[in-house]
């Protein structure tokens, strides 16, 4: 395991905006934006065509997206940040979109409209900065987690969502602080809990490469709760 890599990757889990930066003829372009991220790694975003941002990315896909963690002084720059550069590109993928939505479901309202798609950005680079003067370069293959642990995880996931949900909401209740929280998504780096249109994150303290990863994860982090 790259430890910046995960730990950057955690980053752009948990943020539910962030900034992405395009550019047109020269001139760069910083917009907010509100993405999730494949379980690869990918960073997908639902965009509408009449937004400026989609616009040049249509003609430049070179781009960039900083999302941010909460500070830990009163100072912003000890917040943890990660800019990921890479090539953004329009595809069709259910699984991805529903994907997306699942980290902003108050996004359903609109999720049909005609001047919308999805966006795929693949990452080519990162620079990872933990706090003040803190900062490291990330080469793709360190930042994408495992592949064989993304397949694993991917294959098992909704067996994990139906499981837990039907026989362990009260772990997941009590890791999310409150009734009616329910598991929604499962990655190698945590996972999603849901209450209306409400998510929040639980971040493993390390990738896991299995089901059995996910249950002894959620076993813990139940268990830390409780406590």
């Amino acid at each position: 395991m790259n430890e910046h890599g995960f730990h950057a990757r955690r980053i752009l889990r948990a943020a539910s905006s962030a900034t992405l930066a395009t550019q047109l003829d020269g001139q760069p372009f910083a917009s907010l934006v509100t993405h999730a991220v494949a379980p690869d790694g990918a960073l997908l975003l639902w965009l509408s065509t009449m937004s400026q941002h989609t616009r040049q990315l249509q003609q430049e896909p070179r781009c960039a997206v900083l999302a941010q963690g909460a500070p830990t002084t009163a100072n912003p720059q000890t917040a943890p940040r990660v800019t990921v550069t890479g090539l953004a590109e329009k595809i069709e993928d259910a699984a991805l979109k529903s994907r997306w939505l699942g980290r902003h479901p108050y996004a359903a309202q609109y999720a049909e409209f005609a001047d919308f798609s999805l966006w795929r950005i693949v990452p080519q680079a990162a620079l990872l900065v933990g706090g003040f003067a803190a900062a490291h370069r990330i080469r793709a293959a360190d930042l994408a987690p495992g592949a064989d642990a993304v397949a694993a995880i991917l294959a098992a996931e909704a067996d994990i969502i139906a499981h837990v949900n039907a026989d362990h909401a009260d772990a997941v209740e009590v890791i999310a602080g409150g009734p009616g929280w329910r598991l929604a998504a499962v990655d190698v780096d945590g996972c999603d809990m849901r209450l209306d249109d409400a998510v929040r994150r639980l971040e493993f303290a390390a990738p896991v490469s299995d089901a059995d990863g996910v249950r002894k994860a959620l076993i813990l982090a139940a268990r830390a709760a409780r406590a």
